[in-house]
């Protein structure tokens, strides 16, 4: 069992911080809305929210990967857990760690400077203006496509395979399959190019041609950085974050389930 746990509640969401100061009250957990130390000082954190938390908390936590045990009271709640009153202590304290490496983009702007961010669900490269925008796509320094005419293109985690990149016909991905989808949003050119399966130890590199009238943005999750010229993405197997989901409602499972939904 965990020693330290702090709890954290979505902000303006009335059912997520009643269950906050319901937890607080009756197991001692320390708040941490109310508390401004460091994630280090604590061997665990509950997250009450939806998936928009836990993607926030992740980030926020990037340098110091805390578990974290999500408590769904969104709209998806995919990387979170149900609330059970009677059976919490007993289901946290059975609850399995899902470890995941998330992607690392690194984008080169219009005025050179270079940015740096992970994603736990996507990196996505989308136009800025009307004009369609028109992408090379290199994997592992070898070109796959000369030029993609489209919204965008993203590459996608098998955790975040369910979110965006399922939305825009992509395929869902086992976890623990080591496998990044890369889809394309869409697509004008090439049209019977609808995406791709990569080992997750590839690295895709994409340039922005005409990017002077087509301007193209990247966006890592929710960071989004405009006018990208370059963009590269591979797995970072160098961070590791750890959810934890209840024993009998594994993320694997999920992501099976998910695929036979109708």
């Amino acid at each position: 069992m965990y020693n330290k746990i702090a709890v954290i509640a979505a902000k303006r969401n009335r059912e997520a911080e009643a269950k906050k100061d319901l937890l607080v009250k009756q197991f001692g957990f320390i708040d941490l809305s109310q508390n401004h130390k460091a994630a280090l000082d604590f061997d665990l954190v509950i997250a009450i929210g939806g998936d928009g938390l836990m993607l926030h908390l992740l980030h926020e936590y990037e340098k110091n990967p805390v578990p974290i045990y999500g408590i769904n009271c969104g709209t998806v709640g995919f990387l979170m857990n149900s609330f059970n009153e009677k059976n919490f202590l007993e289901n946290l304290t059975k609850s399995k760690i899902a470890p995941l490496n998330p992607l690392r983009m690194k984008a080169i702007d219009a005025s050179g400077k270079e940015h740096t961010h992970i994603a736990i669900n996507e990196v996505s490269l989308l136009r800025q203006t009307s004009q369609i925008a028109k992408i090379k796509i290199e994997v592992n320094g070898q070109e796959r496509i000369s030029c993609l005419a489209a919204d965008g293109v993203l590459v996608s985690t098998a955790a975040g395979s369910t979110a965006y990149n399922f939305s825009v016909g992509g395929p869902i991905i086992p976890l623990g399959a080591e496998i990044l989808a890369l889809t394309p949003i869409s697509p004008f050119r090439p049209r019977k190019w609808h995406g791709a399966l990569l080992p997750a130890n590839s690295e895709i590199r994409f340039e922005m041609l005409e990017s002077e009238i087509r301007p193209t943005s990247a966006s890592a999750d929710s960071i989004e950085v405009r006018d990208v010229r370059e963009v590269i993405v591979c797995e970072d197997t160098s961070l590791t974050f750890k959810i934890l989901f209840d024993a009998n409602h594994s993320l694997e499972e999920r992501i099976i389930k998910e695929q036979f939904q109708n």
